[in-house]
Order: C-alpha cells, then sequence, then structure tokens
C-alpha cells in the first residue's frame, strides 16, 4: 500500500485556508482534514481545532504528541502525531501549516504537497477585519509577513483565492489530484 500525502496549506492569515479546506473535504471525501491543537481561546472560531492553555501545550509538546508544532502570532500550533497512522494506511491527509514549519513537516513526511493559497493585500486586509480577531495593529503586523517566501526544494501548487470560493476549491482539487496520484 502506498502512503498517503501530507497536504499542507499554507498562505497569510485572511487568505481564506479554512474555507479552502472545507470545499477541498467536500469535493474530495477521501481527504482527512487533520484537527489542529491551538493555544486560542474556543470561542474565537475559525477552524475547529483543540483548544488548549499554554502550560497543557508544553506538555504536550514535551511528551512526543505533536508530529510538528510551531509557535506564531502569539499563539502555539500543534499537528497531532497521530496524523502518521493516517498517512501509513493510504489516506491523503489537509492541515492549515504554517510556512515557518514546512522544513520540519518535509523532513517528517516524505510524500508532502504544500498548497500555498494566495490573495492581493485589500482582499486580506478586508477579510482580517470582518473575522473580528485582531486589533487594527495585529491585522497591520499579520498583512506585513504576507509576502513570506517558502523553502526551496518543496512540491508547491500555489492558487489565487481572490475571487469565488467555489472557483478556488475547483482549481485546487483540479491541481492536487494528479499530485497526490503521482506521489
Amino acid at each position: 500500500m502506498t502512503s498517503g500525502c501530507l497536504i499542507a496549506v499554507v498562505g497569510p492569515s485572511g487568505v481564506g485556508k479554512d474555507s479552502v479546506m472545507l470545499g477541498l473535504c467536500d469535493m474530495l471525501p477521501d481527504l482527512h482534514l487533520v484537527r489542529r491543537v491551538v493555544t486560542r481561546a474556543p470561542e474565537l472560531g475559525g477552524e475547529e481545532y483543540d483548544a488548549v492553555s499554554v502550560g497543557a501545550f508544553e506538555d504536550m509538546a514535551a511528551n512526543g504528541v505533536f508530529a510538528v508544532h510551531w509557535g506564531a502570532h502569539g499563539l502555539h500550533y500543534g499537528i497531532p502525531a497521530t496524523v502518521g497512522d493516517r498517512l501509513s494506511n493510504g489516506t491523503d491527509c489537509l492541515v492549515n501549516f504554517s510556512r515557518q514549519a514546512l522544513r520540519d513537516a518535509a523532513e517528517k513526511f516524505p510524500r508532502l504537497i504544500v498548497l500555498n493559497i494566495t490573495a492581493k493585500p485589500e482582499t486580506l486586509a478586508r477579510r482580517l477585519a470582518a473575522r473580528g480577531r485582531e486589533s487594527d495593529n495585529e491585522i497591520a503586523k499579520r498583512l506585513a509577513q504576507a509576502d513570506k517566501p517558502l523553502p526551496e526544494g518543496l512540491d508547491v501548487i500555489t492558487i489565487s483565492n481572490d475571487g469565488p470560493l467555489a472557483e478556488t476549491v475547483v482549481r485546487a482539487a483540479d491541481a492536487l489530484q494528479p499530485m497526490s496520484a503521482y506521489r
């Protein structure tokens, strides 16, 4: 049996990663959507995640609960190590990821595909303001990091999410299907 691909969805805050991921899971029902562990209050919404305190997160990291973990924007994010079981059973797994953690992911997951979602700065600013989770200063900081480059040498698919979500999802699904089958 061929192992599954880890599809790491990356892009700047407000680009619509979670919306694209949910659309992909609806369109490609064999994908497994990985639930992250985040040190964010559970009532803040967005993706479905397991909310934990910083102390609990640090304990989990120290005990090997995560395959990969990182910190960004004052929060900690972890990808459960159990994703390896799904991958070894041949299931392609879709996960909201950080560009800064892609090198770690490439070392842990030999079948890694990066789905890089982009959008124009004005689109990002509008979406960040609409979700109401950050102050104007925090939004400005996120926008300043929107153009971070990706590490070299990865299999990357780049899709713009400036237009209708349904069109973005179709383009992403079309781009992913040959990649996951090929690898």
